[in-house]
């Protein structure tokens, strides 16, 4: 139910079972499919893998949208059809732009396969704008060490994705957008950054915004304009995620997200059909879903 005040609106995620693990997912939301560009957030984990256990996801396409995988714990093996292999580790960004199509595939090393490990972390859709959505797909990666830091009166922050607290990521986006993680300790307080539509989900711990209580797991929609600032009630990790709100509707049908209903109806017949490029070495793929 909608709040007054500067929350808008709460949504406590639904948990979905990927067989290995389980995620919470808080967009798409029945009442709200997106903020600013973001228009798919899933909370993976924490998940312990015992060994011989791990991410296996089979290779799977994409049209319209780009992709990042967040970590804070653990390691996921990216691998796709224009041949790029990467290593998703914690703190880094792998930004995949799927355009007019793409295919990827999300497993783990032989190492870890072997040796299990605990996995924690966030994977983001971000809706391309109208006039990008068939632009050509790419990839690109940074380290951790290229995503930049800084401490606001003892408050440690990361500016994932675009500019906030002074400093500014150097991950390239196709429109203005905001992805923040801050750590709080009990009692501190972190200004709410500016952006036109902005979202904050409570990765652990718990806050209030402004005096809006919001515990672990639940992802808070923010009032257009809001003000304020968000102030630990335990130790708690947060994100701000949002930006500039996109233009016309997007349509979400499994794996791709798209302006055109024709669009995706394309889509659906060229992965049947098994006309999108191969991730190169591999052979297993998710089949199309029957709905």
């Amino acid at each position: 139910m909608a709040k007054q005040g500067v929350i808008d609106l709460l949504i406590d995620p639904a948990t979905r079972d990927l067989g290995e693990f389980t995620v919470r997912r808080a967009l798409p939301d029945k009442r709200r499919q997106r903020v600013g560009p973001f228009i798919f957030f899933d909370h993976m984990g924490p998940a312990e893998f015992a060994p011989g256990t791990g991410v296996n996801v089979r290779s799977h396409p994409h049209i319209g949208l780009a992709t990042v995988t967040y970590l804070f714990e653990g390691e996921i093996l990216h691998r796709d059809s224009l041949g790029y292999v990467q290593a998703i580790q914690p703190g880094a960004v792998n930004w995949m732009t799927a355009g007019r199509g793409i295919v990827h595939s999300e497993k783990v090393t032989d190492e870890i396969m072997a040796n299990g490990q605990r996995l924690h972390g966030l994977q983001i859709w971000v809706a391309l704008p109208t006039e990008h959505e068939e632009i050509e797909p790419g990839f690109q990666h940074y380290d951790a060490n290229d995503i930049p830091s800084t401490t606001v009166d003892g408050v440690e922050i990361r500016v994932v994705i675009g500019s906030a607290f002074g400093v500014t990521s150097p991950v390239t986006t196709q429109s203005a957008m905001l992805y923040v993680e801050v750590n709080l300790e009990p009692g501190q307080e972190v200004a709410i950054p500016d952006a036109e539509e902005l979202g904050v989900y409570i990765v652990e711990g718990s806050v209030a915004v402004n005096d809006e209580f919001v515990d672990s797991g639940v992802f808070a929609v923010l009032a257009s304009g809001a003000t304020g600032s968000v102030i630990a009630e335990a130790k708690s990790k947060i994100m701000f995620c949002g930006g500039d709100a996109l233009e016309g509707e997007r349509i979400i049908w499994w794996n791709f997200v798209s302006s055109s209903r024709e669009r995706l109806q394309q889509a659906r017949v060229d992965w049947r059909d098994r006309n999108f490029d191969d991730v190169p070495g591999e052979t297993d793929f998710i089949p199309l879903p029957d709905r």
